[in-house]
C-alpha cells in the first residue's frame, strides 16, 4: 500500500515530538552505562506494577474509539480499530506476572521486602491520570479516530526504543532478567506488525480525511509526551527508593 498520505501529511507534523522523545533525559538516564543496577531493577518493578492500570483499559479504549468512529461515518477506520482492540485483550496480565517475578527476584536478594499486590494497587500517578484522560477525552471528542495516532506512536516506541532498552536491561542486570519481562519482550516482537497496521489505518483515514492530519499529530504528540512522563515518574520513584 502506498503510504504517501502518512509520509506527506502526518510525519512532518509529528517529527519534532518523536525527536524530543528520542533525546529525552529519562532515556539517557536509563541507557547510561553507569546506571546503578538496583535503580534499573526498581525502575522495572515500578514500570510493570504501575503499568497494569494503564494497560488493562486499552482494549476498551480502542474498541470504543472504533465504535464512535463508525457512528461518525468512518466505517473502515472504526472497524479496523475494533478489530485491533482484540489484540490488546488481557495484556495487563503479563504486567501482573512480571511484577510478581521481579518482586520475588528483588526480595530474594534485599533486606527491603516488596509486596507485588500492594505495588499494583497504588493510586495512579499524575502522568497515569493524564494518559487515562487523554484516551477518554479522545473517545468522547469530535475526533475519536485520533485513537489511531495514539496507537501508532505508543506502539512505535516498541520498534524504535524498546530493543535498545532490553539490551541495556540484559547488559546491566543479566540475561535472566528477560524472563521476568514478558510484556516488554512480547511487545518488542508483535508491535512491529502493529505499527504497520496502525500506519495502514492512518493512511486510509487520511485518504478520506486529509484535513485531520494536524489533529492526529497533536494527539500523537500528546500521547508520546505523557507516556514518557510516566516512564520518568517510574525512574524517579525507583531512584528515590534506592537512595532512601
Amino acid at each position: 500500500m502506498n503510504m504517501n498520505n502518512v509520509e506527506q501529511l502526518y510525519e512532518p507534523r509529528i517529527a519534532r515530538a518523536r525527536e524530543i522523545v528520542a533525546h529525552s533525559s529519562v532515556l539517557r538516564r536509563l541507557l547510561d552505562k553507569n546506571v546503578l543496577p538496583n535503580v534499573l531493577e526498581r525502575f522495572l518493578i515500578e514500570y510493570c506494577s504501575l503499568g497494569v492500570q494503564i494497560t488493562e483499559p486499552v482494549e476498551s479504549w480502542i474498541s470504543r474509539a472504533g465504535e464512535r468512529s463508525k457512528a461518525m461515518g468512518l466505517v473502515h477506520t472504526g472497524a479496523a480499530l475494533v478489530a485491533h482492540a482484540h489484540h490488546e485483550a488481557n495484556h495487563h496480565l503479563m504486567f501482573i506476572e512480571d511484577t510478581e517475578k521481579l518482586v520475588a527476584h528483588w526480595n530474594a536478594r534485599h533486606d527491603e521486602k516488596l509486596d507485588a499486590s500492594a505495588l499494583i494497587a497504588r493510586l495512579p500517578t499524575t502522568a497515569m491520570k493524564q494518559y487515562i484522560a487523554l484516551h477518554e477525552d479522545t473517545i468522547s471528542s469530535f475526533r475519536p479516530f485520533a485513537q489511531v495516532a495514539i496507537e501508532l506512536e505508543i506502539e512505535r516506541l516498541s520498534v524504535t526504543t524498546l530493543p535498545v532498552l532490553l539490551g541495556q536491561f540484559k547488559q546491566i542486570l543479566g540475561e535472566e532478567i528477560l524472563s521476568s519481562l514478558s510484556f516488554l519482550g512480547e511487545h518488542a516482537a508483535i508491535d512491529v506488525g502493529h505499527t504497520h497496521l496502525n500506519t495502514r489505518m492512518m493512511n486510509s483515514l487520511l485518504e478520506i480525511r486529509p484535513d485531520v492530519a494536524a489533529d492526529l499529530a497533536l494527539t500523537g504528540a500528546e500521547a508520546l509526551f505523557i507516556y514518557m512522563a510516566f516512564i520518568e515518574e517510574c525512574f524517579e520513584i525507583a531512584a528515590a527508593s534506592v537512595s532512601s
